[in-house]
């Protein structure tokens, strides 16, 4: 990710990406998937995902950044970006915190069944990286969906870094959905520009 600044490197590992950093740790076999995953296209300022049933409002003047960290990480045992947007360009220096959405997908590993066997190494590795849990995960529902959300924060400076991510298990991959925001109710604003089809998931 040489082309970001470290600051924001940090941001991005702390979300879905934990597969970059397993590349180097021994881990089971992924379970063989019989087809690739759809990535989704962005129309009229709506991201939709055919293949996982769901959709993402992007917030108005957000950048896209989603072939950067396609290309920029390790894609390690099939793991792959989704969306990645930020709410100014991730090399633009600012005085608040820059809001950002990011939306991966990964090949459960052999024996991994449930959101939160998932949800606990992607919630340790964001703890190693100096953020705080602030509750212990819990099951929510956005709309028909079930997920596993955790809540995190950080203090950068002055400034309180808040991280929510949740964690769904669909067609034999683990959809993480991870939001960057300075305050709780930023945090749950983004949140609720996620929506799912009505219909049951597939393991």
């Amino acid at each position: 990710m040489a082309r970001f600044p470290a600051g924001v490197f940090l941001v991005m590992f702390a979300m879905v990406l934990w597969a970059r950093a397993q590349a180097s740790t021994p881990r089971p076999a992924a379970k063989a998937k019989t087809s690739v995953p759809d990535p989704g296209a962005i129309r009229n300022g709506m991201y939709h995902n055919s293949s996982f049933g769901f959709s993402y409002k992007l917030p108005f003047g957000w950048v896209d950044r989603t072939a950067d960290l396609q290309d920029d990480s390790a894609q390690a045992a099939g793991a792959r970006v989704l969306l990645a947007v930020f709410e100014r360009p991730p090399q633009a220096a600012g005085d608040a915190i820059n809001s950002a959405v990011v939306i991966a997908a990964e090949p459960l590993f052999s024996g991994m069944k449930t959101p939160v066997e998932y949800f606990e190494s992607l919630a340790a590795l964001t703890t190693a990286q100096g953020f705080q849990a602030t509750q212990d995960p819990q099951e929510i529902s956005v709309g028909a969906a079930k997920l596993v959300r955790g809540d995190f924060s950080k203090a950068r400076g002055t400034l309180t870094m808040r991280q929510t991510s949740l964690v769904r298990v669909e067609k034999g991959y683990a959809m993480s959905f991870t939001f960057i925001a300075g305050s709780e109710d930023e945090v749950n604003e983004l949140i609720e520009n996620l929506a799912f089809t009505s219909r049951k998931p597939t393991r």
